[in-house]
């Protein structure tokens, strides 16, 4: 029987007859595994998947490979994706995050806190991640060693590359520790089992630690502050304030919110503030605005005691009279904890001052206050009097401002 029209067309094409220009279409939309899987299955194919422009889109996605970069390298789009590869594949799902993270810090530091450039080290090779693996008996977390290939954390040094906190009486910046330092640092002992410190405090001997496996009431991988529970009998047992599940998803979100303008730069420090945008208020010409910030070394869950300081911003606007110019003489507080509790604070002055504000002047100061509960708010007013009209008194809206503690689990040690 004589084979249909329509078959003898399709068994007399083959993939030799195929126009090249729709093939290389084609394959410019598979990813790198895939593309790598055509080289095997016939000649053509292997010889369109080496064509070099189809490498370049890896190259930026996974490594961030520029052109400058290539022209430097002076090496072809596949062969760089190769030789990338075979040094830091492994890591290819957090590589560009990551180094894109590195990267929008170290230009964000460059423009607003040069001197802490000079304290970041260079990356570690592979054999040293192994060896640190070998000596604390644990592995190290993927996008951890990942990190650690761009940046070997920061010298001891202050300021700390993690963010810096400061009272009149109490001061802490955290440094990103190296990772022989870290290693020299993970814990073994009860309470602490199977935990490596990811930054440290010289000050305070404060670290955020992460945990390497799933022990004591904890999440492998967790990254958490640690304070004694100072009503339990055990010494052992610990509170720990939950600051992130990964270390992808904790370092990329500081960088994010140091990047992005979310901590304000003081003293060629990042501090660890937190400022809500709907929280300002203005009256007249004078704008009061909040950011918070909770000190995890300073509480405690049993007994309940939850420490947060705040910064206030008061600013007269710079198109304001000249003859505006005022005085803060009082403040008013109306503090209220979760239960409904409410605590009214009035005094002279804020901080031992009596600041004067003119148009186009700022001034700023740090206070704080504790809870017996998780969270509380607090607002009020400032009471002003007039530099030329000194008979008259008025009083600035301080917004509402919120302070939640952080989620927190006791150890089961």
């Amino acid at each position: 029987m004589a084979a249909p029209p329509d078959m003898e067309l399709s068994s007399s094409l083959s993939l030799e007859l195929l126009p090249t220009d729709p093939l290389l279409l084609i394959l410019s939309f598979l990813d790198y595994r895939d593309l790598v899987s055509c080289c095997y299955l016939n000649r053509r194919l292997n010889q369109l998947s080496s064509h070099d422009p189809l490498w370049k889109r890896h190259c930026k996605k996974y490594w961030l490979i520029s052109d400058e970069e290539k022209s430097r390298r002076n090496q072809g789009w596949r062969a760089i994706f190769i030789s990338t590869y075979c040094d830091l594949g492994r890591y290819i799902h957090y590589y560009a995050t990551l180094k894109k993270a590195w990267d929008d810090l170290e230009q964000y530091l460059g423009q607003w806190c040069p001197r802490m450039i000079g304290s970041l080290k260079e990356s570690v090779r592979e054999e040293d991640l192994d060896a640190v693996e070998a000596q604390i008996h644990c592995k190290l977390p993927d996008d951890y060693r990942c990190s650690f290939r761009i940046h070997n954390g920061q010298k001891l040094v202050v300021p700390g590359l993690m963010g810096s906190m400061a009272l009149s009486n109490h001061y802490r910046s955290e440094d990103l520790l190296d990772i022989d330092t870290a290693a020299g640092g993970f814990q073994q002992r009860l309470g602490l089992k199977q935990c490596l410190p990811l930054t440290f405090c010289i000050h305070t001997g404060l670290s955020q630690y992460m945990a390497l496996e799933t022990v004591e009431g904890r999440n492998k991988y967790e990254i958490f502050y640690q304070c004694p529970d100072q009503m339990a009998r055990n010494p052992s047992s610990l509170v720990m304030f939950i600051t992130g599940t990964s270390y992808l998803e904790w370092f990329t979100s500081y960088v994010n919110k140091v990047v992005t303008g979310g901590y304000p730069i003081i003293r060629d420090q990042i501090f660890r503030y937190v400022h809500d945008k709907d929280c300002v208020a203005t009256t007249e010409d004078i704008t009061v605005s909040v950011s918070t910030s909770f000190l995890p070394e300073l509480s405690s869950v049993h007994p309940p005691h939850y420490f947060f300081t705040y910064r206030i911003r008061i600013e007269m606007s710079k198109d304001a009279l000249p003859e505006n110019a005022c005085q803060l003489e009082s403040r008013y507080w109306r503090i209220t904890n979760a239960k409904g509790d409410v605590e009214e604070v009035q005094g002279p002055g804020v901080v031992g001052e009596f600041p004067v504000i003119s148009p186009g002047k700022v001034y700023e100061y740090t206070s704080c206050t504790t809870f017996s509960t998780t969270s509380g708010y607090m607002e009020g007013y400032y009471t002003f009097h007039c530099l030329y009209n000194k008979d008259r008194f008025f009083n600035v809206t301080i917004p509402r401002f919120h302070m939640v503690c952080p989620a927190f689990k006791l150890s089961t040690a």
